[in-house]
This record gives C-alpha cells, sequence and structure tokens, in this order.
C-alpha cells in the first residue's frame, strides 16, 4: 500500500498516546513524526517541512488551563504562518481549544478519538495546507508580474536582413518547448528576443519570469533559483519559493548565464537534467515544467577550452542557438529605431514636434555603437531633454565623435582600437581595471597599446 502525501508532527506528554497515533498514521501520511516534550518543538520544525502539528493543550500535571497549548500555537505560527495546527484536548476542555481556534488553530480533535473521524480531519487540514502553499505561490507570481508589467519594454524594430533572419528563426522555434540560446554584446536586445519568443509560444498566457544571474552571489544561488524553506538559514524568515516554481507552465529567461561559476552550473545542469528542484531547507523534489531560454554576451566555447563553462551545460541550454547582430550590421535599422525612442521620450517629456536633422542621421548610420540599442536608447533620451531646439543635432546626442567614421564601416583593428581607448579612459588609464573590464590579460593589453601607440 502506497503512503500519501502530508508531514505531521504529534506532541503530547503521554508517550502511549503517540505511540496510539503514530501506529495509526504511519500507513496514511509520508511522514509521522513524536516528541514528548514541546520545548522541543522549534528545532524539530526547523529540522522538517512539516504540514500539520497535532498539539496537545496541556503538559503540566494537574494544570488545564490550556496556555501552554496556545503558547506553543504562537511559537509555531511565528515559524510558519501557514502551517495547520490541530489541537488535541478532552472532553471537559473544549471551550478551551475553540478558543485556540480564534488565535490560529485550524481545529481540534477530542481524546478518546474515532480512528475514522481523525484521518478525516488530517485529510481536510492537508488540503487546506496544500492550498496555503499554492496561494502563497500564486502572490509570489502576482507580484513579479505587477513588477514586471512597471518595467518599459519596447517591441523589435528592425527590417535588415539580419533582422529578418532573426524573425524567421523566432517563427519556427517559439512553438516548441527546445531550449534556446541567444548570442549577442550587451545592449543588442536579447531579452526582448526572448519575450517575443514567448510571446509567440504555446505559454504565452503564462508567466514570463527574467533572471539575471549575472547579479546573483554564490551563497545565495540556491535560495534565488530553487527557493527556501523558513528558518533554513540565517535571513530566511518565511518560506519562499524559487524563481523555477515561480515560473512553472511559463518561460524562464536565463539571462548572462556565462557569468555562473562551476559550482553553479553544476548545480544547474542537476535541475535541467532531472526536471525537479529541491528547496534549500527541504528534501522534497518539486516538479518543473518550464520553458528554458537563456543569454550570453561571451564566448562560451571559448570558455569550455579554458575550464570556464561545463560542455554538458552547453549542450542542455542550446537546443537552439540564436545570434544577435551588434547594431554597427544594422545600419539599415539606426534610423528606425532612433526615430521609435524619439517618439518615445517626446511624449514622455512633453515636448513637440522633433526631429533628427539629415546630418545627425546620416551621422547616427556610420557610428560604431559599442553600447549598441541601450546606447542608442540614452542617446536619445538625453537629447530629447537637452535639446533648446525641434531640431537635434549631433552634438545634443553627446556620442563619442572617435567611435565615428567618414567610412560606411570601420575596420577591425579600428573597432579594437576605439573599445580599448573608451575603456582605458573610462578606467582612468588603470591598466589592470581596464585589462579586467576588456577581460584579456594586461601583459595582452600592453601589448595592444604599443601596436595602437596608445599612451596617456
Amino acid at each position: 500500500m502506497n503512503k500519501g502525501k502530508g508531514k505531521i508532527l504529534i506532541v503530547d506528554d503521554n508517550k502511549s498516546l503517540l505511540k496510539a497515533l503514530e501506529l495509526l498514521l504511519t500507513k496514511e501520511f509520508e511522514l509521522i513524526q513524536t516528541i514528548s516534550n514541546p520545548n522541543l518543538i522549534p528545532e524539530t520544525i526547523r529540522a522538517n517541512d512539516f504540514d500539520i502539528v497535532l498539539l496537545d493543550m496541556n503538559y503540566k500535571a494537574g494544570l488545564n488551563t490550556g496556555t501552554e497549548g496556545l503558547y506553543w500555537l504562537k511559537e509555531i505560527q511565528k515559524f510558519d504562518k501557514d502551517i495547520v495546527v490541530i489541537m488535541i484536548t478532552a472532553y471537559g476542555d473544549i471551550n478551551l481549544a475553540v478558543n485556540t481556534m480564534k488565535e490560529g488553530a485550524t481545529d481540534f480533535i477530542l481524546k478518546p478519538w474515532e480512528d475514522s473521524k481523525l484521518l478525516i480531519t488530517l485529510k481536510n487540514a492537508l488540503k487546506l495546507r496544500e492550498s496555503k502553499r499554492e496561494i502563497g505561490s500564486l502572490k509570489q507570481k502576482q507580484k513579479h508580474l505587477i513588477n514586471d508589467m512597471d518595467k518599459p519594454y519596447s517591441k523589435i524594430i528592425g527590417n535588415s536582413p539580419a533582422m529578418q533572419e532573426i524573425f524567421r528563426k523566432i517563427k519556427k522555434v517559439s512553438k516548441t518547448d527546445a531550449n534556446i540560446l541567444l548570442l549577442g554584446e550587451n545592449g543588442t536586445g536579447k531579452e526582448l528576443i526572448a519575450r517575443e519568443i514567448h510571446r509567440q509560444s504555446l505559454r504565452k498566457d503564462r508567466i514570463f519570469f527574467g533572471v539575471d544571474l549575472g547579479a546573483i552571489s554564490e551563497t545565495l544561488f540556491e535560495s534565488e533559483l530553487f527557493g527556501h524553506t523558513k528558518g533554513a538559514f540565517t535571513d530566511a524568515k518565511e518560506e519562499r519559493a524559487g524563481k523555477f516554481e515561480s515560473a512553472s507552465k511559463g518561460t524562464i529567461f536565463l539571462d548572462e548565464i556565462g557569468n555562473l561559476s562551476l559550482n553553479m552550473q553544476a548545480k544547474l545542469l542537476s535541475v535541467l537534467e532531472k526536471r525537479f528542484i529541491t528547496k534549500v531547507g527541504a528534501d522534497i523534489e518539486i516538479p518543473i515544467d518550464v520553458r528554458i531560454i537563456s543569454a550570453t554576451n561571451q564566448d562560451l566555447k571559448k570558455l569550455i577550452n579554458n575550464n570556464q563553462f561545463r560542455e554538458d551545460l552547453l549542450y542542455r541550454i542550446n537546443t537552439i542557438e540564436i545570434e544577435i547582430p551588434p547594431l554597427r550590421e544594422r545600419q539599415d535599422d539606426i534610423i528606425e529605431i532612433a526615430n521609435h525612442y524619439l517618439k518615445i521620450y517626446e511624449s514622455r517629456y512633453k515636448k513637440e514636434n522633433l526631429t533628427l536633422d539629415e546630418n545627425t542621421l546620416a551621422r547616427l548610420q556610420k557610428y560604431h555603437w559599442p553600447g549598441n540599442i541601450r546606447e542608442l536608447r540614452h542617446a536619445i533620451e538625453k537629447a530629447v531633454i537637452l535639446t533648446e531646439s525641434n531640431k537635434i543635432s549631433i552634438s545634443d546626442l553627446s556620442i563619442d565623435s572617435e567611435f565615428i567614421s567618414p567610412a560606411d564601416k570601420l575596420s577591425l583593428d579600428e573597432i579594437e582600437k576605439h573599445a580599448i581607448l573608451k575603456v582605458l579612459k573610462k578606467n582612468k588609464w588603470n591598466h589592470s581595471h581596464a585589462a579586467n573590464e576588456l577581460k584579456i590579460a594586461r601583459t595582452t593589453l600592453i601589448r595592444k597599446l604599443k601596436k595602437y601607440g596608445l599612451h596617456n
């Protein structure tokens, strides 16, 4: 006979009663644990994720006030406000038991009990516990959705051949549940592409959950992605669903996946292979049903060769690979994107009839855009705020003239030289800091400085 679900803690100073309840309930539920000393309640609850607590009203001989039971009821609620507490009481203490229900107890059982009625009470209590968990999960999803709706997301703009090819790929892969890896420089719109894939998918009516893996510390990685129980660690003041659980039936977007340490990669790989998560502080396996879209601006194959990224994880996340071109390779789209943001910020900052003059548009197409669409958007916003004319000029955009080439395209050496120079200026010519930001060795940076004749 298969046991049912449910973890039950029974607290009573009568050891014979504990044994009888354990024998009765062990066949029906996943776990039955008994303690006769109520002082052990805190550490016992910390060690297990109980669904129900059967709690005696009185523990001291000759004392039938029920104050001890009420005290421990309140202590249990501090650990987990959603745990279901059922009081154990004698017939003469029914009024006391009723009073505990006003303080948060769910029900009470009388000594001696009828086995059938007790089992019905516990089964109903377990359903209540599951409902509370589901409500808690829905509240967390709602909170995420509200935060998500507050973020400004733009539509994908582009009629260039490169973007038309991207759109064709999106249409092909969206209706599948294949894992997708998006590659591209910072600011190229990887999250917009991920959202468009979700919008066209069979999961479009479910949640889209974006996670910046680069912003999650190693110590909080499991808690953030897989959730934790109350008391699992010092700051775990309540049970919390992780990102994977919150994204159930929907899409989870794992941005900056190339920044994960090998240890975090191993934990993520295990989840993707087994398709279940285990919360920190718990031993219950929770199945997951999510669409995985990952993104990075790094060369993962190079990281694999340097033993910085797991090859087996790469195989898991890139069933389909989509490379998003940088803005400098989409010159045909630059004017359309610039005008798009011009209208957005013209409305936001209560300005009218703003235009980009012809010379400015031509220069925008020749600019290298090292920050891609994100840089273009910020440049347009700044220009709208600062311009004193209806015609926005190149000087209003505050872009680095060193990145503007008289030719339609910059050579690779010119691109590298300008990128190094910009990072050096940003880091006040500190070679170590600049090399770190460029993700190259300091000796490599020194060699390139000599090659391009760059000196402070």
